[in-house]
């Protein structure tokens, strides 16, 4: 067997655990097992310095011969001490086993040692076990896992199992009897694998992607069944083996719902129970309806209908194969394996649980008979009494803590029970007590580890949430805890004395006693700085403590409990402190320190070296300021620099080097420090170099006697290696990188002992040296007597201290005995918590800057005063200065900056609100750039996009809006559409045309053969043909009427093909774009107009406002303007006046601001000088050369200047001048008069023009109103019939998708059809050569029955019958007897055998039949060889029937096989012809729904369907006839109706006639009167002379013309006339024109005077009407009495005329239908 060393070989040592096992090292596989350790758990920041170098060595020698020198040396694994995490496992009846780490560990329960087995490839993954072989399969993790399989209890290896999984092994499952193993792995196969691990071969596997499972079982009864289990599915699994053929059948398990009811599914792929819609076509399963034919449509759901299910937890078999699963609801569930028909167990009562628990989900099942025990998650185990449908529960056990796992032991007299943390009991069924704790897992993950020193016989551990752990370094059993109470950090033991130190989260230091190790005590505590304890470390004499801190401070403490632990100071380093190394060797008066942290942002290592002198205990004040910090000029603080990063490193005992562990790159170096001191920052290069082979960060510490360096890293391997060559001599591997490899390493004084902990395995090993050379053992060893030597005396003296302490401490104690005390501490390792006192402490570091911070204000507290008081002064005096400056002038003025002191604050102060403005600002761009982004996004999305943006019109006076249609430019790829199907659509028509008239032309010639009136009822009908155009109703749709072009629209009863629909969709979408551009157009035109019109009322609104001016009325002008709504691009744009904030000016334009102000005013000021002539022309003219029109309302005739004097001093002249300057006053102000009122006439008719302008336009808006309406109409019919079109669109393609889905699982099945169809092929051919095989075996099997006589036939005929029966006799098979109690207490009892047992029972068989064949049994006076020869026969005999059985079981389960197989080829058979019925029915719905088409029809006004349209629609009681009999049915019946019209129109033209008879008579009677009127007056008739004349004249026509020329003589002169007349006439009209003017002026100044006398009159009205208002009242209300009266007299009279109306209206309908009955339309 290889050792640990590859250079060294050599027989395997025996070890120190159980009798028979074998100590090979660590590479073997198997170490010797011990007790197991609470401690398993990663450790961050621990120290690795821990030891005590020797004193005196020998270590300046090189070593030349170093391979002779340690040659030998090797290291083995004496222990493993490690907690479950996964579920343990029973290997037999006393020995259960767990893997941790990288090794499988066994207990034996009732001695209980350890064993321990390694996996060679790393951590262990699954485990499973065979209790009937005693055998143990795990898997390693790692890429391309392997199974191992080994023996117990000589863990041997069986088997080595290699699949094809990538990743890793989740699960492994034995059969009950052990042939089988099942694995599954999850991600990225999900592949269930069923091995025969004892030929290394698989038999059978599966991949179900994305299946995850957490629980996997054989059935016990049956191995053909396992059950796969998961959070949220069951699946049963049936291996089918036909020979050497095995298959999987898996089926899953239909979960109730969360409340325990069952789920009614409906059929997914063949639903049966869907509605069926009559107008919109077939109703599709959902798949189809979402697109899906590939394997997903089989299982798709909707979201709405996957209803939450029931959550399984665990499951465990019953004896009948049933199945009970738990669920984390709490519903219990029994499952049958054959039916699958789940039944959820009913409670029968509620039975109070123990403490009030309550059972909420069930963590684990186990089963026993007649029920089964389950587990919560409240630490309570129930029992659980199932009978039919319902159980009972019963409190059974409680533990500490949730169980996780439960277990029977194969004799069921034990039960394992495994709590969520690792510790383990066994309860024992009959015994007292029956609960013992096997395993008691520690409280959190281990942290730190160190040897108690000296003695190393102990060790202690810490976890992170303060458990502090001693335990005996043979076998790791626990001998005592305590529990701080808080999370620790640290760990470190004194070399000095027996006592220990603890660092916790929140700055604490706990200090143990540990001279009683069953009964360790806190006996101190410090409190150091509120930043978390990082680093522990002793130096090698215990002299100092050195404690590191997360925040960079490395306090020194003293070591020894007689000085109290005093702190005598501080010194800061960086803050990512990695570890702390000591040198301290008995000849020196000097600790050495090294101290190492990264500097990240450089990429380097600082390491830094300080002294502490051992005189630093007699006078500690010397060395440490006020503050605690430590003086520089004592400790002599070096800085070294490496150019990169350090993981770890240690500092030589000469103080001359440096060891260093390189994380990045995978050397060790060694660095020389320089003899002479320096200043500041020393860079160190490496000394010596070489590859650690190791890989991933680690760590380095060094021996106690200084001459070995211990590594260790991530990828898990410990080497060991000599100080000057840094090779290495002795190398373990005891974790993985799988686990991030080791976290810490401790090796004990002396050097035997070594701890090695795992960061994330939880696994503690302890190593020991399998072989060390003489030299190497002897140096230690050396050092080691000699340390112990020198620290013997202080040993003695602290250890006398602890003890003095302790018992004083217990007095105290028991005096004081304080209630409620909480800083009592533990005592007793059976205590479990700390007390600790709750009130707020202050720590060290805390109370030395205090006190620094009073002795200073103590030193300085006059001088303090001092300087108060001339502050104060100092603030008066600038106060004083700071008014004075204020009443100076501007000039003289100082800023107020210039009174403030402290320039330097004012500057700080003046920066941070520079920087704080810096970065406001820089928030509000990004602010700005944000929603000016945003704004882009919108604005092209919704503005700029947009071909007509999207805009408004209001009317002037009524509430009407019209908004436009915003349209989007069409795409490219739209127009080319268009194109295509304008130009198909085009083309199909003259291929119509064409058609048609070849139509024509061929109709021709036959149209000769008929008659002529066919000819001319075809020519009608095509006639009718050609001028037929779809009406609108039959359109669907009133776009003709905006212009919209639908002769390219293919009819709606046409519309079949997909091609037409999605070619009707593109035309009806340009229509709708016509429909919308054309009342766009007329929406643009109305916008044009209004902005036209509010033009022209601005243009009038300027006049109005001139005569509002003049007129100085206080009316207000309306103006209209334009809404936002109407000019949406206003929204885009910011105006000045809707910003609120004044501008922002910046600094860089202030002074060019106030530079250029008074250049501006100087310019004003000039200008203003120099506008004399514009001054002098203002005060004269009022700033015009002559007097316009308009000034004469504002025109002022001044008074004279006499008018001051009295009236009775004016003199003639002046009186003349008052006389004239009245009558010009009353001249103006009769002008003033007459513009006022040309001025209110032009106000007035400009105001009537702007109100009839708009009022046109309101007009017209509403009239564009309406069009809007019906223009929206229009293309809510288009879009209307768009949706019902990409509704059967959808459809179609619904019915495709289903069609498809169903082809394709046609195929599917086709091939699984197939698939049954070889497999039923193949399984009949090896049925027939296996049936074969055993018809041939039983053939022998007779042979040699019958043949038996003839082979003896040479022997007499008794003894031929002796040996017959002897023949016939077999032995009886003895088997095991087991005890009876076993056989009640084990619920499964006999499970059938494997074909392992069935080989032993036959073995066992030959070998009973060696009794039969002894020569006692022989018969009297046979011969010998006759004899020997019978045995042979019969033995050939039994082995034949041997044969024969076995191949008749086989023959049995082939024939099972076959049978199977051809049930599932009938269920395939079925499947296939459903589908093909299923495609049949979808065939005829596609058919059907081609043909029955949706129309769109228009509706005249009170035409409306019925609502009641299913009842027309139901044809249930119809049959089907041919449609030729309904025509001719119908044809006889129009015939036989155009006949009754025919007659009915005969009877009604002979009514006419006679109407029209008596009218002709009447009319003929009226002529005749005419005529015999006409008779009189010709009689009667005048005749003038005129008329004698002309008949009595011959040449009348010349007089005529001698008259006619007389008349034109006169006409002629008769115009002159006239023209001279017309002349005067106009003479005369002017003249009165001008009179008309006057009169017009005098009736202007009557009207005036008229309207004041309306007022006068009116008012005297209103007085003649208040006082004769009672009058009026009177006659008004005796009016309305009246007027009442005859209203209701017309009432009456209304209502006698409407009844008989009505009665009339009666009459006559009922004469007109008896004389034309109503026909029913055809």
């Amino acid at each position: 067997m290889q050792e640990s060393h590859p250079r060294v070989r050599g027989p395997p040592a025996n070890g120190r655990g159980l009798p028979g096992l074998r100590d090979t090292g660590v590479n073997s596989g198997v170490s010797a097992g011990a007790e197991p350790d609470p401690a398993g758990a990663r450790s961050n920041g621990c120290s690795p310095e821990w030891a005590e170098d020797g004193v005196g060595m020998a270590q300046s020698r090189e070593r030349e011969d170093a391979p002779t020198y340690f040659a030998g040396a090797s290291l083995s694994v004496r222990w493993v001490q490690g907690f479950p995490s996964q579920n343990v496992h029973f290997v037999n009846d006393h020995t259960i086993c767990y893997p941790s780490g990288n090794f499988v560990i066994f207990i034996n329960l009732d001695t209980k040692k350890k064993t321990v087995l390694q996996c060679i490839n790393g951590i262990v993954g699954v485990v499973a076990t065979n209790v009937p072989g005693e055998a143990v399969a795990f898997s390693d993790r790692r890429l391309k896992p392997v199974i191992y399989i080994y023996s117990f209890p000589a863990l041997t290896r069986k088997s080595k199992l290699k699949g094809n999984i990538l990743l890793d092994y989740t699960l492994l499952c034995f059969s009950h009897c052990g042939t089988y193993l099942a694995s599954y792995s999850s991600l990225p196969e999900f592949e269930l694998a069923l091995w025969n691990w004892e030929s290394n071969v698989i038999l059978c596997r599966k991949s179900q992607p994305g299946m995850e499972v957490s629980q996997m079982s054989f059935n016990p009864m049956n191995w053909h069944q396992m059950c796969l289990s998961s959070s949220s599915a069951v699946s049963l699994w049936t291996i089918e083996r036909s020979n050497q053929d095995h298959h999987f059948r898996m089926r899953l398990v239909k979960l109730p719902l969360e409340d325990g009811s069952l789920v009614n599914e409906t059929d997914v792929l063949f639903p049966t129970s869907l509605r069926k819609d009559l107008i919109y076509g077939p109703v599709l399963p959902l798949s189809a309806i979402a697109g899906l034919v590939g394997e997903e449509a089989e299982t798709f759901r909707p979201k709405d209908d996957i209803y939450p299910l029931l959550h399984p937890t665990m499951h465990c078999w019953t004896p009948s194969s049933d199945l009970y699963v738990g669920c984390e609801e709490g519903h219990l569930l029994m499952i049958n394996a054959e039916t699958l028909k789940v039944t959820v167990l009913q409670k029968t009562e509620e039975i109070p649980l123990l403490d009030e628990g309550q059972l909420i989900s069930p963590f684990t099942l186990v089963y026993q008979k007649d029920g089964m025990l389950a587990s919560g998650i409240d630490g309570l185990i129930y029992s659980f009494t199932v009978k039919d449908s319902k159980y009972q529960v019963k409190n059974f056990l409680e533990v500490d803590g949730p169980v996780a796992h439960l277990m029977f032991s194969p004799s069921y007299k034990m039960l394992l029970i495994q709590t969520d943390k690792g510790t383990v009991y066994i309860y024992t069924f009959g015994e007292e007590p029956a609960l013992d704790k096997v395993l008691e897992a520690c409280d959190g993950k281990v942290m730190a580890m160190d040897f108690v020193t000296p003695g190393t016989k102990h060790f202690m551990t810490l976890t992170n949430s303060g458990e502090v752990t001693i335990l005996w370094i043979e076998d790791g059993t626990c001998i005592s805890k305590i529990l701080l109470g808080t999370q620790a950090t640290a760990l470190a033991c004194s070399p000095s004395s027996l006592s220990a130190v603890v660092g916790t989260m929140d700055g604490y230091l706990y200090f143990l006693d540990v001279q009683n190790v069953e009964f360790p005590r806190v006996f101190h505590r410090t409190f150091l700085s509120e930043s978390p304890v990082k680093i522990l470390t002793y130096d090698q004499r215990g002299i100092f403590l050195l404690v590191g801190t997360v925040d960079g401070n490395i306090f020194v403490i003293d070591a020894k409990p007689s000085n109290s632990f005093q702190i005598f100071g501080y010194t800061e380093t960086s803050k990512d402190i990695l570890q702390i190394s000591t040198v301290s060797l008995p000849a020196s008066d000097v600790v050495d320190v090294l101290v190492l942290s990264l500097l990240w942002e450089v990429g380097r290592s600082r390491l830094e070296f300080f002294s502490l002198p051992v005189m630093l205990s007699q006078a500690p004040p010397v060395f440490s300021d006020e503050r605690g910090r430590l003086k520089g000029d004592f400790v002599h603080k070096f800085l070294y620099e490496v150019e990169h990063f350090l993981s770890s490193a240690v500092l030589g005992f000469e103080s001359d080097k440096i060891y260093g562990f390189c994380s990045q790159v995978p050397y060790i170096c060694s660095y020389l420090l320089p003899e002479k001191d320096h200043t500041g920052t020393c860079i160190l290069k490496p000394h010596q170099k070489v590859q650690s082979k190791q890989y991933g960060s680690g760590m380095i510490c060094m021996s106690s006697h200084g001459l070995w360096l211990l590594t260790v890293a991530k990828c898990g391997f410990l080497f060991i290696r000599d100080i000057f060559s840094l090779e290495v001599f002795a190398r373990c591997r005891s974790h993985s990188h799988q686990g991030h490899g080791i976290q810490c390493i401790r090796m004990s004084m002396d050097g035997q002992h070594i701890l090695v902990n795992g960061k994330d395995d939880g696994t503690l090993v302890y190593l020991k040296w399998k072989r060390l050379g003489p030299n190497l053992a002897s140096e230690i060893f050396e050092h080691y007597q000699q340390l112990t030597a020198a620290l013997n005396n202080t040993l003695e003296r602290e250890n006398e201290y602890l003890a003095a302490s302790g018992v004083s401490k217990h007095v105290e104690q028991e005096e004081e005995e304080p209630a409620g005390s909480s800083k009592k501490l533990s005592l007793d390792s059976s205590q479990e918590e700390l007390g600790i006192n709750p009130n707020k402490e202050i720590s060290w570091i805390q109370q030395k800057r205090e006190e620094a911070i009073k002795n200073e204000v103590k030193m300085f507290s006059q001088k303090r005063k001092e300087i108060k008081r001339g502050i104060k002064e100092l603030s008066r005096i600038i106060m004083s200065m700071m008014e004075e400056n204020e009443k100076v002038e501007p000039i003289a003025k100082l800023e107020q900056q210039e009174f403030c002191l402290d320039l330097e604050e004012l500057e700080r102060l003046h920066d941070e609100s520079e920087e704080e403005v810096a970065k406001i600002r820089k928030d509000v761009e990004m602010h700005n750039l944000a929603k000016s982004y945003l704004t882009e996004l919108i604005r092209e999305e919704c503005w700029n996009s947009m071909a007509v943006k999207g805009r408004a019109l209001k009317c002037f006076h009524i509430p009407y809006v019209v908004e436009n249609f915003p349209m989007k430019e069409r795409t490219e790829e739209e127009l080319q559409q268009l194109k295509r199907v304008v130009q198909q659509k085009k083309t199909e028509a003259e291929c119509l045309k064409l058609r048609k008239e070849i139509v024509e032309v061929q109709s021709a010639t036959l149209i000769k053969k008929h008659h002529e009136e066919d000819d001319e009822e075809e020519e009608d009908e095509e006639k009718t043909i050609k001028d037929t155009s779809l009406p609108n109703y039959l359109l669907g749709s009133l776009s003709p009427d905006f212009g919209a072009d639908t002769s390219l629209l293919t009819n709606q009863l046409e519309l079949h093909s997909r091609e037409e629909k999605i070619n009707q969709i593109i035309l009806l979408k340009d229509i709708i774009y016509t429909v919308k551009k054309a009342f766009n157009s007329e929406f643009d035109a109305a916008y044009k107009q209004k902005e036209f019109e509010i033009a022209r009322v601005k243009e009038k609104n300027v006049r109005i406002e001139e005569i509002i001016s003049d007129l100085e009325l206080e009316e207000k002008v309306w103006q209209p303007v334009f809404e936002d709504c109407e000019q949406p691009e206003r929204a885009l744009v910011v105006e000045d006046d809707e910003i609120s904030f004044q501008k922002h000016v910046p600094p860089w334009q202030t002074p060019k601001t106030e530079m250029t102000t008074p250049f501006g005013m100087e310019q004003l000021q000039r200008a203003r000088a120099s506008d004399a002539r514009q001054r002098g022309l203002m005060d004269m003219m009022g700033g015009v050369l002559e007097v316009k029109k308009e000034d004469i309302l504002r025109m002022v005739i001044p008074q004279p200047a006499f008018m001051a004097k009295a009236d009775a001093l004016w003199s003639e002249e002046e009186r003349k001048q008052f006389k004239d300057y009245e009558k010009k006053v009353k001249e103006l102000n009769e002008e003033r008069d007459k513009y006022r009122k040309s001025l209110e006439a032009e106000m007035k008719k400009l105001q009537n023009s702007i109100q009839e302008s708009t009022q046109n336009f309101d007009e017209h808006l509403k009239r564009l109103f309406e069009r809007r309406v019906k223009a929206e109409m229009v293309v809510n019919q288009e879009e209307m019939k768009i949706n019902n079109l990409v509704y059967s669109l959808l459809l179609d393609e619904e019915l495709s998708s289903r069609e498809q889905f169903l082809n394709n699982y046609l195929l599917k099945k086709q091939e699984e059809k197939n698939k049954t169809s070889e497999a039923i092929q193949k399984a009949r051919e090896d049925l027939d050569v296996f049936k074969e095989q055993h018809d041939i075996l039983v053939a022998e099997d007779k042979v040699l029955e019958r043949s038996f006589k003839r082979e003896f036939s040479d022997v007499s005929g008794h003894h031929v019958d002796i040996l017959y029966k002897l023949f016939k006799r077999r032995p009886r098979v003895h088997k095991q007897k087991t005890h009876t109690d076993v056989n009640s207490l084990v619920p499964y009892g006999e499970r059938p055998g494997s074909g392992k047992l069935n080989k032993e029972n036959f073995l066992q068989l030959m070998k009973s039949m060696d009794e039969l064949d002894s020569i006692n049994n022989m018969p009297e006076g046979l011969d010998p060889t006759v004899w020997g020869h019978f045995c042979i026969t019969r033995r050939a005999k039994v082995e034949n029937e041997y044969k024969v059985k076995q191949k008749a079981a086989g023959l049995q389960e082939m024939t099972t096989f076959l049978r199977k197989r051809l049930e599932d080829d009938e269920a395939v058979q079925r499947e296939i012809e459903r589908v093909f019925q299923e495609l049949l029915r979808l065939q005829d719905e596609k058919v059907k729904f081609q043909v029955n088409l949706t129309i769109q029809i228009l509706l005249k006004q009170g035409q409306v369907e019925l609502e009641n349209f299913q009842l027309i629609l139901e044809y249930s009681d119809a049959i089907l006839i041919n449609k030729n009999i309904i025509e001719d049915l119908n044809s006889v019946i129009r015939t036989q109706g155009q006949k009754k019209v025919a007659s009915m129109m005969e009877s009604k033209e002979v009514h006419k006639g006679i109407y029209q008879i008596e009218w002709e008579h009447k009319k003929m009677e009226m002529e005749m009167e005419d005529l015999n009127q006409k008779a009189w007056d010709i009689q009667m008739l005048f005749f003038s002379r005129d008329r004698q004349k002309y008949l009595n004249e011959p040449n009348y026509e010349n007089l005529i013309a001698i008259q006619i020329g007389i008349m034109e003589q006169t006409i002629n002169v008769i115009d002159k006339t006239h023209k001279k007349n017309v002349q005067n006439c106009k003479k005369l009209l002017k003249k009165l024109g001008r009179y008309s003017n006057q009169k017009d002026i005098a009736n202007y100044t009557l009207s005036c005077n008229l309207r004041e006398e309306l007022v006068a009159v009116s008012e005297r009205q209103d007085i003649c009407n208040e006082i004769g208002s009672t009058l009026t009242c009177e006659k008004i209300a005796k009016e309305r009495y009246e007027n009442l009266l005859k209203k209701q007299k017309l009432t009456s009279i209304s209502k006698q005329q409407a009844e008989q109306i009505s009665i009339l209206q009666a009459e006559v309908e009922r004469l007109r239908m008896k004389t034309f009955p109503a026909l029913i339309p055809m």
